[in-house]
């Protein structure tokens, strides 16, 4: 959500900034913008409504020279998309200019003691309020740039990760961070700024993590040194990114999110590499390990998340109660920080996330923390705030993923998910050993599973055909794809801007049998299963009612085949792995359903990549 990028050194910035704008733009904005400084030393500023592509022909015929500059791509928060509510942001002399990820909760007050002392707004949002806060405390108090900045941020209540520049001051950017992600890229006499790596490995693959309250003065040709708002001086160690380029292009697909789905054989093999041994045996995962006895002891599990990783944390539910016998819960980020939840010292509570900077999930773990339990992170971005503000965790080592709809992060957030099971479930020796074996047996075949349903492609994308103008969709499972039909009903509304609803197909009989006529398609997941009569006596009931079903089932199945109007043959597999193999030829099916109506599948309206703000 928002894109942040900077830099400082000795070629011209505005390439540099617009490549790395276009890198962020899986961020999710509606508006982007540049600030340079010259020459002669002024501020030259750039913003247009819409895609970086509107700011780059804004700005075709104006002068963009310049080594230092900052920009950004804007989430509307405070004030609708436009070209003034755009980043940067000027101060009332136009000697500063900030851009802002996050928001100011208390920007109201500071508003109306700034326009007591004479300030007017050109803007609706929030940041404008920032960087004239940092212009006054600057001119009140005669101090430098940094000092401002400073003492504005011991003033506001609320998320940030910003950057400014000044005029005439071309050797200087300042950036600061708290509860929104900000990285330092150190090169060779230059620096970057982003709030992710993703424009930044291009030309360096060191880089400094900010952590919250932390301000960087990023100077030329000197050290970057890092203060806390509180004026304490910090030292970080320079990190080494794990992120290639290759991974930030579509590699000759036509989308990213398409890339990403058949990039899964691969992504899954890199989840289990090192922690499943050679020979197939034993599940290793250093965090259970280490705290090995936390598990053991453990009086319960609750499992945060947003979105497709709380989707992950249901299947996550299934896995714990099944094999390691300790209850689970399963909560909304977003609901748990607010209802003041029992949490005990003795509870594990897992944060699940993909990108690691989850607002929600953040402060969840923060009141985690606050009332004594261990937790756990599960995340696929290094050196994010999740991981590191949890005790212990597993990354999910899938690679960097642009397409807003999660695919390969999921799958690889459910193996992360499955392995923890088994190796607590070994510890607590709650598991038979031949059922041990024949799960990770099940878990090292299914790359090569997923393998066989890519193959498929090209028949999902002619079934999507006939269903590209429906309305409405339901999805239906049980069991443990009961949390893939939510999954698979997501997957369609957020890219193709079709309402769908998922559903235990049990639960049909319960109210949503009403809405089922020869107009509903009903997408029914139906692998082998222990309760798979169960789902043949549901779509039945769809049937009898004139429901187009399209089933999901394992190869061979005659007697799905003769009760569906369209299906799917997968593989099968064990039960409890099911939804690795279920959930890709939802994947595929929504994925074509929104190439059908000509969406942005990458960049769908209105979503982020990353939630930064609540």
């Amino acid at each position: 959500m928002c894109g942040i990028v900077g830099y400082i050194g000795y070629r011209e910035a505005y390439p540099i900034l617009i490549k790395g704008l276009h890198r962020l733009e899986y961020r999710g904005y509606d508006s982007a913008g540049v600030t340079l400084i010259d020459d002669d030393n002024k501020l030259l500023v750039y913003k247009a409504k819409g895609r970086v592509q509107d700011l780059e022909d804004f700005v075709k015929d104006k002068d963009t020279h310049g080594t230092i500059g900052i920009a950004h791509t804007r989430w509307a928060t405070h004030g609708e998309p436009s070209n003034v509510n755009a980043h940067p942001h000027y101060s009332q002399s136009e000697s500063l200019a900030l851009i802002h990820n996050g928001i100011i909760e208390n920007y109201a007050v500071l508003k109306a003691k700034l326009i007591n002392e004479g300030y007017t707004f050109q803007s609706s949002t929030d940041t404008e309020v920032l960087v004239q806060l940092i212009e006054y405390i600057k001119q009140i108090n005669n101090c430098d740039l940094f000092a401002a900045v400073q003492l504005a941020l011991n003033q506001v209540v609320g998320a940030y990760a910003i950057a400014v520049i000044e005029k005439g001051n071309p050797d200087q950017i300042i950036a600061a961070r708290k509860s929104s992600p900000l990285v330092v890229g150190i090169g060779e006499g230059e620096y970057f700024i982003g709030s992710d790596a993703s424009p930044i490995i291009e030309y360096t693959n060191k880089v400094i993590y900010l952590d919250d309250e932390e301000i960087a003065i990023i100077k030329r040709e000197e050290d970057p040194k890092i203060i806390t708002i509180s004026n304490i001086e910090k030292t970080h160690e320079i990190k080494e990114l794990e992120l290639n380029l290759s991974q930030l292009e579509r590699g000759g697909y036509p989308h990213f999110m398409l890339k990403e789905i058949f990039e899964q054989p691969e992504t899954l093999k890199n989840c289990m590499s090192g922690r499943i041994n050679v020979e197939g045996t034993n599940v290793t995962l250093s965090g259970i390990i280490d705290h090995k006895d936390k598990f053991i002891n453990a009086r319960r599990i609750i499992i945060i998340a947003c979105g497709t990783s709380w989707h992950a944390g249901l299947l996550g539910e299934y896995l714990f109660e099944e094999f390691c016998r300790i209850p689970v819960e399963v909560e909304y980020a977003s609901e748990f920080r607010y209802r003041n939840p029992v949490i005990h010292p003795d509870d594990i509570v897992i944060a699940i996330s993909q990108s690691g900077e989850t607002a929600d999930s953040l402060a969840a773990i923060e009141l985690a923390r606050e009332a004594g339990a261990f937790v756990y992170g599960v995340c696929n971005v290094e050196g994010s705030s999740i991981p590191r503000n949890t005790d212990s965790g597993s990354y999910t080592h899938c690679g960097h993923e642009i397409g807003v709809a999660s695919t390969k992060a999921f799958t690889a957030q459910v193996t992360v998910l499955t392995m923890m099971a088994l190796a607590i479930a070994k510890e607590k020796n709650t598991i038979n050993a031949s059922r041990y074996l024949k799960i990770i047996k099940g878990l090292s075949d299914i790359p090569s599973k997923i393998e066989q349903i890519l193959k498929l492609n090209d028949r999902i994308k002619e079934l999507s055909l006939i269903f590209t103008y429906a309305q409405n969709f339901i999805y239906l499972g049980r069991g443990y794809n009961y949390p893939i039909a939510l999954e698979g009903a997501l997957k369609l509304k957020e890219i193709s801007y079709i309402h769908a609803e998922g559903y235990p197909a049990a639960e049909m009989k319960h109210g949503p049998i009403a809405l089922i006529d020869n107009e509903m398609p009903v997408v029914t997941i139906a692998t082998n299963s222990a309760i798979y009569e169960k789902v043949v006596s549901n779509i039945q009931e769809i049937k009898a009612r004139k429901g187009r079903v399209i089933a999901v089932i394992n190869e061979g199945d005659e007697t799905m085949k003769s009760l569906a109007n369209h299906y799917i043959e997968i593989p099968a597999t064990e039960e409890c792995l099911d939804p690795l193999l279920t959930s890709i030829p939802l994947q595929l099916l929504a994925y074509h359903i929104a190439v059908n109506k000509n969406r942005d599948v990458d960049m769908p309206r209105n979503l982020a990549k990353s939630v930064t703000v609540e």
